[in-house]
């Protein structure tokens, strides 16, 4: 029960968030074009601070296992998820967004939030690890997905922001090299903004499309399955199945942090991403508004059957 409600707080409080996105431009104050400029700062700016802030940890053996165990998962998880996509792409007839939704989760936004609520703070860095390995295939694999390119462009991948952040970020650990603390008071502010402004970004991008269109498009409720009951489902029985939970002490709870990022609505991520490359920016606003609103009530029946499994 204390899981349920902490889920439905988080995931309403971003929902009104949303409505304030909708509202400046139903208003007139701004326009549906103008969440461009949402995406450019959370993309360049908020992202890369989540990034660096997540390796500014104290480095133990416990931790080390830990983060390597949910590094590991989490890799495992995401190419079981591309496998899966590649498999159901005919017969489902998944586009680009559907095919993007389906493996990328809201990870970042909901998960470090309830991950504290729900573990602690030092449960953090885990969660962090399915974040990074999703962040990593996001600017490989999801930038060739929606661009409809068939190659990758190595010189934009290795100078993306994003994977830059990360590169710095995994130098900062592996030389214990602490960051001044000013710095990572900032980097901890910019990161505060991520949940709000993928929401905002969000809800100005579906503000011109009529409500009864997100609720009446059956297409949509295929991928919202996919990415809330179909591949989470599919996770949790291969973790089963391999008896994950006790390969290291306390390794339920290290999944736990991983397994809560599988189950979380569409990525905010790829709204802004299809603004940024062109793509179909209302039905990416769409699915991400619509599985957000589903998921209240698949999280908590997901987490209860991790819980009972597990």
């Amino acid at each position: 029960m204390q899981v349920s409600l902490l889920l439905a707080r988080e995931i309403v409080e971003l929902f009104l968030i949303l409505l304030m996105g909708v509202a400046v431009v139903r208003t007139g104050l701004l326009r549906a074009s103008d969440s461009k400029v949402v995406s450019v700062l959370l993309v360049y700016l908020v992202i890369p601070c989540v990034i660096l802030n997540a390796f500014q940890i104290e480095d133990t053996p416990q931790v080390r296992t830990g983060l390597l165990y949910a590094l590991g998962i989490a890799a495992g998880i995401h190419l079981f998820w591309l496998v899966l996509t590649r498999l159901l792409q005919k017969p489902l007839g998944l586009d680009a967004i559907e095919r993007a939704t389906a493996i990328y989760s809201n990870a970042g936004a909901l998960v470090i939030p309830l991950v504290q609520a729900l573990q602690g703070p030092d449960y953090v860095i885990y969660s962090c690890a399915f974040i990074i390995v999703q962040l990593v295939l996001l600017w490989t694999h999801g930038v060739v997905l929606l661009r409809g390119q068939g190659a990758l462009q190595w010189k934009t991948i290795l100078t993306n922001v994003n994977l830059i952040s990360i590169a710095a970020g995994v130098l900062l650990y592996l030389f214990k090299i602490p960051l001044p603390g000013p710095v990572l008071d900032t980097m901890d502010s910019m990161g505060n903004l991520m949940g709000p402004l993928c929401m905002l970004l969000a809800g100005m991008a579906i503000a011109e499309s009529p409500l009864r269109q997100l609720i009446c498009t059956t297409r949509y409720y295929l991928a919202c399955a996919l990415r809330l009951l179909v591949y989470p489902l599919a996770v949790l029985a291969v973790l089963w199945a391999v008896g994950a939970a006790g390969w290291i002490p306390d390794g339920k709870s290290v999944l736990m942090t991983v397994f809560l990022a599988t189950i979380t609505p569409a990525c905010a991520t790829i709204t802004s991403m299809a603004q940024l490359y062109d793509c179909d920016v209302k039905k990416s606003s769409s699915l991400y508004v619509l599985s957000t609103l589903l998921s209240l009530i698949t999280m908590p029946v997901m987490l209860g059957l991790f819980d009972t499994l597990l």
